[in-house]
């Protein structure tokens, strides 16, 4: 009799063990995620894989069964609603929470039953006996009955704030710190900048004070941006200029993501729909398939040691030759002599065109020093600081700050970092540059916008005697 009861209590289990393995899996949107949940035999706990960033795991109960979590892919609809939109934005935690607490419930039902006929299934076939198909789903129930009340008696919430990581994610914690500090500044942050990048257009008309790009009123207008690093806000910010100011095309120095991964390449596609021709080069932060994905979208153009003509205005352009999106690793300021050979190369290819281009994009400023004398003007960005320099045979370098405020992850530190592009003019006919206006946008603790026009080549003490004051322009904050 007891080896009769082993024999049915090992068949039950198996079949139970083998139904689930191959049938208990259920598919469900979390957040802007489309999941697969699954229970796998393991000590509890719990696996979220993220592909390929990597996975975390979660030590919160004990057991024989473990909760794995794959986030298969992003779905763009979803995830486009919640960055445009603050309201969801705000209610995500909790939307993320309910969809998970549903996809988990419907999971432990499905698994109960393919476990229940598994082991009825099994038993039955083995042993050929009517009542045996009972018995077994008796025996499963109980055994499901144990590990159900073992991983309650086990729960510990406290494991959900200290997950363990796997690739690429074990740089969360450096990278963005807590999360919950990550949401309640990024909270403040969009809802300081919201009224900030809406008031562009009043910023706008008070350029009628500023003295005029040139004599004639005729000129190519073009946007500097870089450093976006997937913030929303950014890309807000890109939209609003690129319409209020009617520039001719966009100029993207790089880093328009932060890992270049499959997740982030998603949302990137929103610029396909801006109405005006938009260069890009890669940064350092972006993958060859974030390139890729850009190229793909009809008024894009990835330069690669190549050229472009934008309104009449020629412009050659290089990426940068290193991905390193993972700065822990001190690889990314690393290879200057890398760098210097990009530009050398970008040098060489320029001097095979029959034309002089007007303008040069890099990424890194490392890699304009040997384009120095062959272009007037070289743009670049990289290192989240504005700076505008004449460089030594008379080629004057411009580097952008961030146009994402250095994306989500400067809200790790008190303030993020302000949004800056910069709306360059320039002469039609020969490509000079006329004049620029600097755009900051205050972050968090800041909230003002500025502009700042600088006419290229003019006297500035006559420029400050016609040129009317501009105030900064502080629009009323969010608890007003």
């Amino acid at each position: 009799m007891a080896a009769l009861w082993s024999a049915r209590v090992a068949l039950a289990l198996a079949g139970a063990l083998v139904a689930v393995l191959l049938f208990a899996k259920v598919s469900a949107p979390i957040g802007p995620f489309d999941a697969t949940l699954a229970f796998r035999p393991a000590p509890g706990g719990a696996v979220v894989a993220v592909p390929p960033l990597g996975s975390l795991a979660v030590d919160a109960y004990d057991g024989p069964l473990r909760l794995d979590i794959s986030l298969q892919s992003v779905d763009q609809a979803r995830a486009q609603a919640l960055a445009t939109d603050p309201v969801r934005l705000a209610g995500v935690v909790d939307r993320v929470t309910e969809d998970l607490q549903s996809a988990v419930v419907r999971l432990v039902w499905v698994t109960v039953l393919v476990a229940l006929a598994g082991a009825a299934l099994t038993s039955w076939l083995v042993l050929r006996r009517r009542r045996e198909p009972l018995i077994a789903v008796g025996i499963t129930t109980a055994l499901l009955a144990g590990t159900g009340g073992l991983g309650a008696a086990t729960w510990r919430p406290e494991a959900l704030s200290q997950p363990t990581y796997t690739g690429l994610l074990v740089n969360a914690n450096s990278l963005i710190g807590s999360a919950q500090d990550l949401v309640a500044r990024f909270d403040a942050y969009r809802a300081s900048l919201e009224d900030l990048v809406a008031n562009v257009g009043t910023l706008y008309a008070t350029l009628s004070a500023l003295p005029t790009p040139s004599g004639t009123g005729d000129s190519v207008v073009l946007l500097h941006i870089s450093d976006i690093h997937l913030n929303p806000a950014g890309f807000d910010l890109t939209r609003q200029v690129a319409e209020k100011f009617e520039v001719d095309g966009i100029l993207d120095t790089g880093d328009i993501t932060d890992w270049g991964s499959e997740p982030e390449n998603r949302l990137i596609t929103a610029v396909g729909d801006l109405d005006v021709p938009y260069v890009y080069i890669r940064g350092n932060h972006d993958s060859a398939t974030t390139a890729g994905i850009l190229a793909a979208q009809p008024n894009v153009t990835v330069l690669d040691d190549s050229a472009v003509t934008v309104a009449g205005i020629r412009i050659v352009g290089a990426p940068d030759p290193r991905f390193t999106p993972d700065k822990s690793t001190g690889d990314d300021d690393a290879g200057v002599d890398v760098l210097e050979r990009s530009g050398e190369e970008l040098a060489d290819f320029t001097r095979t065109l029959a034309e002089e281009p007007a303008i040069a994009m890099v990424h890194d400023p490392k890699q304009a020093p040997p384009l120095d004398g062959l272009v007037p003007l070289v743009l670049a960005g990289h290192t989240h600081n504005r700076v505008v320099e004449e460089l030594a045979d008379g080629t004057l370098l411009m580097v952008q700050g961030s146009t994402g405020g250095a994306g989500l992850r400067a809200l790790e530190g008190e303030y993020p970092e302000p949004l800056t592009c910069t709306v360059l003019y320039l002469d039609p006919e020969t490509g000079a540059l006329q004049a620029y206006d600097d755009i900051t946008l205050g972050g968090l603790g800041a909230t003002e916008v500025t502009v700042e026009r600088t006419l290229v080549g003019a006297d500035p003490a006559a420029t400050d005697a016609e040129a009317p004051a501009v105030e900064p322009l502080v629009p009323a904050s969010p608890a007003d």
